[in-house]
């Protein structure tokens, strides 16, 4: 069920009840993408009481009345003998006929609920067509569901009639399975080999399936032990690779010849170039690829341009063919391509290597590397670069380019191979600078600190090696990439303001804009510089775009999105969602995907919406599960998620993201205890608290920087455990330090004061900060409260409810914890609960952003248009049309307008 959950769910509400009444629903898809396994999943569901008939309809069903009626029913037998001769009688009129199919039907079923399916509907006799259509139109609990291929139907066929039909007469329920996401593939390797997939693995599979989940079982049920890398280059299964020949077995003689040359000419085909190779005319090549493409052979990928609909088609014809006719083939499209004055680089070298010319083959990887470097194909720059690198393994130009696309796609162990041999092999300063630098961030994103520094010594001997320059310039950037990611700020500045004075002498724009993107990003991580920050990196992106400069402008981007916020949600909104084009522009794999996602949750938490934020990065986590990754991208959303989970009070997947935390090696310090000692305060159990935080404390006093959200969410936790004043003393000393932002050094600050009993200082410092635009609406939620408990601690009570009433305007999209302290301090001052009838409700009790949706809905807009012009999700813009319903009181998107409008 991979990537089908939400299908299911549609189907599993359709499902019959004794009190309920008829639904149908129809199933679309290609052979082999998961109806029927949805159908028998939808079936495993369904109370023991219900009735399940499942008729299967075969090739040349067509011609054998009822087929589909008589599968259902085979081997039962409470089924009239009388009604089966009946049924099968041709002299009986089809409507006497008709009516035997329903009395075998009703007898079947009586007043249980029932499940009635007819499999492969596209195969179906014209009788049990009609069969299906009378079902359709009865009353009772029942559910109908057919499957078809949507490719398969043509107008002769009694399905087509049929379908039309169903759609005027019937509330027909549409379910169309698509093929599998890249993501979804990866996932169904996790849950069929019980491990994640390598990424590179995983990509190169789903290219070969299509994304279709039975060729996809199918090629892992042919290698015993489930090695998904081996799997890549395994042979086709012999059943399978009979299915997909039997695609082209009556192919003419013209069209045979055509569509072998189509297997040797790659992943895309040009209708030129296959018109030059087969010296097919265009008006009989149109007509054969017209036919191609009918069959499901072929699909038309762009203008003149074809591919095969799934890459075992090819492979399984091409492996028929001699290899003689491949390289004749293979020779003849490198001609025609090198005497065009190819712009493909990529086909050329495919070309040149299958009709086995390396010197060609080498020239157009290099070249291509670079050409998909700059356009941010990072995985069609890799597999270039590693063809030529089979031939020439000392190639510089090729290992920077397989060391650069590595990086970019997430590939980190490749990536750390061929920056080492690039830069053990490198002869010239930059090239020496450049793979240092990279080296940096690949160590980085691995956790591997002690290489870090190792590498770092090195670029601190080669710039005592090199003369003032481009080396230099670009060394002492690496230093202050590796100064910045070891929070050693003070030498980063040092060593931007350096590169950049060199930058500037000897005219070097890109050692310009790198050294000003360490030097921005160095100051946003400080309260007192963040502005300067954010001012030279609003100024980066706009040069960096101009210039090509992809990654720089991507990360400039996100360093904006994650520090302090804009000014409004919807900048906010642009930012992450030009971080994320940029992002894709130059092929970085992990601020296009991963860090997309947290980007979407940071929006939600700034609207002060829990659910959305909640919904964003499980999307994210999910579509990163099932892959096997290292470093920090290996569970990149874990933290996080375990901080709105313990937000929301869901305390068992908690649970179940340290075990996951756990497994992983090279964990930040503070990580496991942190959430540990969060989640024992969480279920107030004391012993396992005390125990956490100690192991806490010892390893924050071995991290250089520190974490005011961190603070105050973990003595927010020992505040509801209720840990002992000395040990909450010390635990506020240890998470606060003179960097932390001053907002939340003053929340915590006045948490410790109440405690304390000090309420006027807690009183003035909560007061201090309602309105600081560094926190978010949650944040400033519990901030009112706390001010609420102290006025009631002074018997000040129409002051504490002002506080209380902001705080319930700010919490009434969160829940959790803080919503619960709300809640007990109404109860102090004799109000309904926060949500409750009395509380705020209707249009007042919308947000900003849900009275900007709101006003949208009453123009009509879908969820997608929603979703764009918004820059949000279509699954967040549901969660907003949900929250405004309920709030609103309302069932439908019509009846906003009218409130809207009053």
């Amino acid at each position: 069920m991979i990537g089908r959950e939400s299908e299911l769910r549609r189907l599993v509400r359709l499902a019959p009840s004794p009190s309920g009444g008829a639904a149908v629903a129809v199933i679309a898809g290609e052979p082999g993408i998961g109806k029927t396994r949805l159908v028998h999943e939808l079936l495993e569901r369904m109370p023991a009481e219900t009735v399940v008939l499942v008729g299967q309809a075969e090739p040349g069903s067509l011609s054998r009345p009822y087929e589909v009626l008589l599968d259902a029913i085979d081997g039962r037998p409470e089924v009239d003998e009388e009604q089966l001769a009946a049924l099968a009688d041709a002299t009986r009129s089809p409507v006497e006929r008709l009516h035997t199919g329903l009395a075998i039907l009703a007898d079947l079923i009586g007043d249980a609920p029932a499940v009635i399916v007819f499999e492969d509907l596209h195969w179906a006799d014209s009788e049990s067509a009609a069969l299906f259509e009378r079902i359709a139109d009865q009353r009772g609990p029942r559910l109908l569901i057919g499957t078809y291929r949507p490719d398969e139907v043509d107008r002769r066929q009694p399905v087509a009639g049929l379908l039309a039909r169903l759609e005027r007469r019937h509330a027909v329920t549409h379910v169309r399975l698509d093929r599998l996401t890249p993501a979804q593939t990866a996932a169904l390797l996790a849950a069929a080999t019980g491990a994640p997939a390598p990424l590179r693995a995983a990509t190169a599979l789903h290219h070969r399936t299509g994304g279709n989940p039975f060729f996809l079982e199918e090629l892992l049920r042919a290698l015993p032990g489930y090695d998904v890398e081996a799997l890549v280059e395994q042979p086709l299964p012999w059943s399978l690779a009979e299915v997909l020949r039997r695609q082209v077995d009556d192919l003419e003689p013209l069209s045979h010849r055509i569509v072998e040359a189509a297997t040797v000419l790659g992943h895309r085909i040009p209708f030129d170039l296959l018109a030059d190779v087969t010296g097919a005319g265009e008006d009989e090549l149109i007509a054969v690829l017209r036919d191609l493409v009918t069959r499901g052979v072929l699909v038309e990928s762009g203008e003149d341009e074809f591919a095969f609909r799934h890459a075992l088609v090819r492979e399984a014809i091409a492996d028929q063919m001699l290899g003689r006719q491949r390289r004749r083939l293979h020779e003849a499209a490198l001609d025609v391509l090198l005497r065009g004055g190819a712009s493909d680089p990529a086909m050329v070298a495919h070309h040149a290597r299958g009709a086995g010319r390396y010197d060609d083959m080498i020239a157009a990887a290099r070249s291509g590397t670079a050409l998909y470097l700059s356009i941010g194909s990072a995985y069609q720059a890799l597999q270039l670069a590693e063809m030529g690198l089979d031939e020439v393994s000392d190639d510089t130009d090729l290992l920077a380019g397989a060391a650069r696309a590595s990086w970019l796609a997430g590939l980190l162990d490749d990536a750390l191979r061929y920056g080492r041999r690039w830069h053990d092999l490198a002869t010239a300063a930059t090239d020496r600078a450049e793979s240092l630098y990279l080296l940096v961030r690949i160590a980085w994103e691995s956790r591997e600190y002690d290489q870090m520094r190792a590498l770092t010594h090195d670029i601190e001997t080669l710039i005592a090696q090199l003369p003032p320059g481009a080396g230099q310039a670009r060394a002492m950037t690496a230093i202050a990439q590796s100064s910045y990611l070891r929070d050693e700020f003070e030498a980063a500045l040092l060593w931007c303001d350096r590169a950049l004075a060199l930058a500037a002498e000897f005219d070097l724009p890109a050692v310009r804009l790198t050294a000003l993107l360490e030097k921005g990003s160095t100051l946003t991580e400080r309260a007192q510089s963040s502005a300067d920050g954010r001012e030279i990196l609003s100024a980066l992106v706009d040069e960096a775009e101009k210039a090509g400069e992809w990654v720089l402008a991507a990360r400039a981007l996100n360093k904006l999105v994650q520090d302090a916020p804009p000014t409004s949600p919807s900048e906010h909104a642009e930012i992450l969602e030009r971080m994320r084009v940029d992002a894709e522009r130059a092929g970085l794999e992990s601020l296009s995907v991963a860090t997309y996602f947290q980007g979407r949750a940071r929006l939600a938490i700034r609207a002060g919406d829990l659910r959305a934020a909640i919904a964003a990065l499980e999307e994210g986590r999910e579509q990163d599960r099932g892959y096997q990754r290292r470093g920090r991208w290996a569970d990149f959303h874990g933290v996080f998620l375990a901080g709105l989970y313990l937000e929301a009070g869901e305390l068992d997947r908690v649970d179940r993201i340290i075990e996951d935390l756990t497994a992983l090696p090279n964990n930040p310090p503070a990580t496991i205890p942190g959430l540990t000692f969060h989640l024992a305060c969480r279920r107030h159990d004391l012993p396992r608290a005390e125990a956490a935080l100690g192991e806490l404390i010892a390893d924050l006093e071995t991290q250089n920087w520190r974490s005011g959200e961190q603070a105050h969410d973990l003595i927010s936790a020992a505040l509801e455990l209720g840990l002992p004043v000395e040990r909450l003393d010390r635990a506020a000393a240890v998470l606060l330090d003179a960097e932390v932002w001053d907002a939340y050094r003053t929340l915590v600050d006045a948490q410790m004061a109440e405690v304390h009993g000090r309420t006027a200082e807690a009183l003035a410092g909560y007061e201090s900060i309602t309105e600081d635009p560094a926190l978010g609406p949650a944040l400033r939620g519990t901030i009112r409260v706390g001010a609420a408990r102290c006025l009631l601690a002074d018997d000040r009570r129409a002051e504490a409810t002002v506080h209380v009433e902001a705080a319930a305007s700010l919490l009434q999209e969160w829940g959790g914890w803080r919503v619960a302290q709300l809640d007990q301090v109404r109860a102090r001052l004799g109000l309904a609960p926060a949500g409750a009838p009395d509380a705020v409700s209707g249009p007042a009790a919308l947000t900003p952003r849900e009275r900007e949706v709101a006003v949208l809905i009453s123009d009509g807009l879908t969820n997608t248009e929603l979703a764009r012009r918004l820059y949000i999700s279509p699954k967040t813009a549901a969660v907003h049309v949900s929250n405004i319903l309920r709030k609103l009181g309302i069932t439908s998107r019509t009846e906003v307008a009218d409130l809207i409008g009053r």
